[in-house]
């Protein structure tokens, strides 16, 4: 893997995520704290999960293992949590910028959110973390097309076709 593959591959993570937290924008205070049967519960949930997963796997690379996930009752509304997202991306994107292919392609360790130790290829935890984004998007994709505010189609080649 190199630099710029994985910067194409965060830029997608980042239009992708854009176009959820723009339909989620759109939904009542109530609907988005409200319960869904998802793994995660309702959008609330579900989007702090993939929110807290990208701030983990960033500390871990930076040297900081957290020892818990943010939880979803540290964001009463859509706004507060918008607004840590949005903080999240810029030092993720600071991080992503900060790389060299060999980075990229060196062992790390870090340990889990239990305190237990591993070590993985940086490139590996990266792609991890961007499919991780994806599945939990599409999560939230349902629930808010469920209420009425679809975010429309997030694949990758209609990223590519978008930011040509």
């Amino acid at each position: 893997m190199n630099k710029h593959d994985i910067q194409l591959l965060y830029q997608y993570n980042e239009w992708a995520s854009r176009r959820i937290l723009d339909a989620a924008a759109k939904v009542t205070a109530e609907q988005f704290v409200a319960a869904a049967a998802f793994p995660y519960g309702g959008l609330r949930g579900t989007l702090t999960h993939a929110l807290s997963a990208e701030w983990v796997w960033r500390k871990r690379w930076e040297g900081e293992s957290p020892t818990k996930h943010l939880q979803p009752e540290e964001f009463a509304t859509f706004d507060s949590l918008q607004e840590r997202w949005l903080e999240e991306t810029k030092k993720l994107n600071a991080f992503v910028e900060s790389l060299t292919d060999e980075k990229l392609n060196a062992v790390m360790q870090y340990k889990s959110l239990g305190g237990d130790p591993f070590d993985n290829i940086l490139w590996h935890m990266m792609a991890h973390v961007a499919n991780h984004s994806t599945q939990h998007r599409s999560e939230a994709a349902a629930i808010l097309t469920d209420l009425g505010h679809s975010p429309g189609d997030l694949d990758m080649i209609l990223f590519l076709r978008e930011t040509k």
